[in-house]
């Protein structure tokens, strides 16, 4: 088994593809021709909206498979392939328990947008930076759409000050995972990134050992278990270099690509 068979590829985004300015690789388009040429699907794997993984890759976006919002979400040529959703006793439930916890702001993602209650500015341009398509409102128990992941930012750490206050209430029903410094995810307890890996080998004609990913967080650790090549960024938790195959060069060192363009394409 070797990275040159390779079939699959699916990035984290923050902390793994992109770097800390939020600036895709120097040479990505052209690293990404060259696997689309090979015919090897690539995945945006990420916590961000959809909407905001469309934009990002606007030039290619026929060409990328999006598992967009932690997995809860798969598109691919403007199709959804699969989704995991969270019925809205359910989202009640986690959101009136989540507005008691002090500085904290709640997202709530849907299909069609996502929303949010708070005026704080700070909050409103960070969650802004992951949610292209956002709408603020009074209520977020009024809106009507289906729900698939509801966030919690917190700016002093969701580690530290969320997910010990809402785990014991939460993590035996749903999926409660740590993916970011500041961010927290609630999701249906079956949805991941590597479910949703694993509900596309099928439909793309791949397997488990010719799969390859690369993650930072707590939210990739699925992810990892569904790809046989499954690389920690040098930046990454420290429990999560505990989990992966293999160990890349950090994000801001291009690590994604270093190890596409040694492993797969084999460049010099």
């Amino acid at each position: 088994m070797t990275a040159s068979d390779i079939k699959f590829i699916a990035t984290d985004m923050d902390g793994t593809l992109l770097s800390d300015t939020n600036e895709l690789p120097c040479d990505f388009f052209d690293v990404f021709h060259s696997l689309d040429t090979k015919e090897i699907v690539f995945a945006a794997a990420s916590g961000r909206q959809y909407f905001t993984l469309l934009n990002m890759f606007e030039a290619i976006k026929d060409r990328v498979l999006f598992i967009a919002e932690n997995g809860t979400l798969v598109m691919y040529q403007g199709k959804e392939l699969y989704s995991a959703t969270i019925p809205k006793s359910e989202i009640t439930s986690i959101i009136s328990i989540v507005r008691n916890i002090k500085d904290s702001h709640t997202v709530l993602c849907g299909k069609k947008s996502a929303y949010a209650e708070t005026k704080d500015p700070l909050a409103q341009q960070e969650i802004m930076k992951y949610c292209h398509q956002i709408t603020f409102v009074d209520d977020l128990l009024a809106i009507d759409d289906e729900f698939i992941k509801i966030s919690v930012l917190n700016f002093k750490g969701t580690e530290e000050h969320v997910y010990p206050l809402v785990a014991p209430l939460f993590a035996t029903s749903h999926q409660v995972v740590v993916s970011g410094k500041v961010w927290l995810d609630f999701m249906d307890k079956q949805a991941s990134k590597g479910q949703a890996i694993k509900a596309m080998r099928a439909r793309f004609g791949f397997t488990f050992e010719n799969s390859m990913s690369f993650g930072d967080y707590f939210n990739d650790v699925e992810m990892f278990n569904e790809t046989y090549f499954s690389y920690a960024m040098g930046n990454a938790h420290p429990e999560i270099k505990k989990l992966a195959r293999f160990i890349a060069p950090s994000n801001n060192e291009q690590g994604v690509m270093t190890i596409i363009k040694q492993q797969v394409l084999q460049c010099n």
